[in-house]
């Protein structure tokens, strides 16, 4: 199942650079939601040869990744886009061309952090640190360059997406409450802003944080 494993790894690494290279925020929910389908797959994919032990929490878990991750919260995103009127990304505080090699450097970076963290246990996945490092980079990336609410959305889900990843090399220490809980904040918080994405695009006509930082009483 290893193989499975590195599979899906490196195809939400893939993603977070696809999302990265992307200026229409439609693409970026969809990557996302695709990032979510693989997160969901991976729990199976890691711990499927020890179900008799880990039956339930692994399940369960990868339910939960699959139910919030690529279901409920790309939906609420996408209600959010049509709400806001907004399709691209104008003007990124770093442009797509530079943020692509910055996002390159940062994968390159984490699999080199890989090899000198040392981990209590040895990782079911040689690509599991690094692309969840990666992915927490990246998703950080994303959420310091973009202007538009959406997408920095977007970039916290990624950070999470880069927590729980890595949140896969302690299933025997963490007891799955830990997780559920992890997805729950997710999931409460991307509401929130959701519905903070939908007054304030009403209010201002427009959700680029650039202006709203320069809001004065």
């Amino acid at each position: 199942m290893t193989g499975y494993a590195d599979f899906l790894l490196l195809l939400v690494a893939a993603l977070s650079l696809a999302i990265v290279a992307t200026s229409r925020l439609a693409s970026c929910v969809r990557a996302s939601a695709m990032q979510g389908v693989a997160l969901s797959l991976l729990p199976l994919a890691l711990w499927g040869g020890a179900l008799d032990r880990h039956l339930v929490p692994v399940v369960l878990m990868s339910l939960g990744a699959l139910s919030v991750k690529a279901v409920v919260i790309p939906i609420l995103l996408s209600r959010a886009i049509r709400e806001a009127n907004v399709r691209r990304e104008v003007e990124p505080f770093i442009s797509l061309h530079f943020s692509v090699l910055v996002a390159a450097a940062l994968v390159g970076f984490s699999f080199w952090l890989a090899t000198v963290l040392v981990l209590p246990r040895p990782a079911p996945s040689t690509l599991l640190v690094p692309v969840a490092f990666a992915t927490l980079l990246v998703g950080f990336l994303v959420l310091v360059s973009r202007r538009q609410a959406v997408t920095q959305v977007v970039g916290y889900l990624m950070l999470e997406n880069g927590v729980f990843i890595f949140g896969q090399t302690l299933v025997d220490e963490i007891p799955f409450a830990v997780e559920l809980g992890i997805l729950l904040d997710l999931l409460v918080g991307v509401f929130v802003m959701g519905i903070a994405i939908y007054h304030i695009s009403r209010e201002f006509d427009h959700i680029d944080t650039e202006q709203l930082s320069a809001l004065k009483d």
